[in-house]
């Protein structure tokens, strides 16, 4: 996968991604916060976020969405930080969240499980995952990709877990993924970077 940039990650122990139409937003969880950067790294506010931990992200048009625990919960936020509802996670080990214009999906690593969820928290299918420690997800308008940190892949998938197709992380911590028109970005656990990648492979 072509890297086109990386920088380090404002704050370190970064986890999850998403992309709003224009800036980046990232969970870190030390200390526990939401950052919007700008698609340089800086930071353009935070909003600190009171749990034992903190997991996946996601934005679906409008609100942002996290997972908190312990025990994980599944949260929508407005841009400020003023929580709008919340419902339980139906993992046991809650990771990161995609939204494809209607409905959540959601990854959990104990079971390596793929959720897709109705924005009242209900489960409507799952299946499982293709790598044996899923992590990150993103919905590109048509497939999803998600994050093995075991394999240290990227997967893409169609809404039934077919593989579509694998490519290396560029990285050895594969966590969070989001996507913008063009371009996917990656952010790596253990090195604390967030990567621009192209899509290609």
């Amino acid at each position: 996968m072509g890297v086109i940039k990386s920088f380090t990650a404002p704050g370190g122990r970064p986890l999850y991604l998403t992309f709003d139409g224009k800036y980046l937003w990232y969970t870190n969880s030390s200390p526990m916060r939401i950052d919007q950067i700008d698609l340089q790294g800086n930071v353009i506010k935070s909003i600190a976020i009171i749990g034992k931990a903190l997991a996946g992200l996601a934005f679906d048009g409008k609100y942002l969405w996290y997972v908190k625990g312990l025990p994980w919960i599944i949260c929508q936020t407005d841009l400020q930080g003023n929580v709008i509802k919340s419902f339980s996670s139906p993992g046991a080990w809650a990771e990161d969240l995609a939204f494809d214009g209607k409905y959540l999906w959601h990854t959990d690593s104990s079971a390596d499980l793929i959720y897709q969820l109705d924005l009242k928290g209900n489960v409507i299918k799952s299946f499982t995952a293709p790598g044996i420690t899923p992590y990150g997800l993103a919905f590109d308008g048509k497939y999803l990709w998600h994050t093995d940190d075991s394999a240290d892949l990227i997967y893409q998938l169609d809404f039934k877990g077919n593989v579509i197709k694998s490519i290396a992380s560029p990285g050895p911590g594969p966590r969070g993924l989001a996507l913008d028109s063009k371009y996917l970005w990656y952010i790596d656990w253990d090195e604390d970077k967030i990567y621009q990648l192209d899509r290609s492979g």
